[in-house]
């Protein structure tokens, strides 16, 4: 006679065990793929302005979401500020981003776009939307509304982890 299984279960609300986790099965892993995936075929788009997908966010956060300084928009695309430092440094030797000390505290750097940052930032929701209609061919509105559900779910458990409640 077999000796019953005394290994710690997991509830039915966690989806991954250590025994059957599999690498190619794997959220996370599957979410950075497609992230390869929609960056590179941006960066193929986007070649003939010289632009690359990382770039085209930060473009794209400084026109829609009035990120003006850089530590604003390193906490929007989720990297350190040096690392945008230096993004806004190539941003603004290729002309489309400009700085300025803030009247109001000098420590303050704003950034604004220029004139033809601001023209190419108002092309890439269209570079966007193709790339994305592309991988999402057969999937219903239903089944992209859903997924992108899905997704924010995954973002807000993953922000109330980082800023547990007092």
């Amino acid at each position: 006679m077999n000796a019953p299984d005394t290994s710690p279960s997991l509830p039915d609300s966690e989806p991954y065990s250590v025994e059957s986790y599999r690498l190619d099965d794997s959220v996370g892993y599957l979410v950075k793929r497609v992230r390869m995936v929609f960056a590179a075929a941006v960066d193929r788009e986007m070649s003939e302005y010289d632009i690359s997908y990382d770039q085209w966010g930060v473009l794209l956060a400084m026109a829609r979401r009035q990120c003006d300084t850089a530590a604003l928009l390193s906490r929007e695309m989720c990297c350190d500020t040096g690392a945008m430092t230096r993004m806004i440094d190539r941003l603004e030797a290729k002309g489309l981003v400009n700085r300025t000390r803030s009247a109001d505290d000098r420590r303050v750097v704003r950034l604004a776009l220029t004139e033809t940052g601001q023209a190419l930032a108002d092309k890439l929701p269209a570079v966007m939307v193709r790339v994305l209609n592309r991988h999402l061919v057969g999937f219903s509105k239903a089944e992209v509304a859903q997924l992108t559900s899905f997704l924010r779910r995954i973002l807000e458990n993953g922000a109330a982890e980082s800023h547990p409640p007092d």
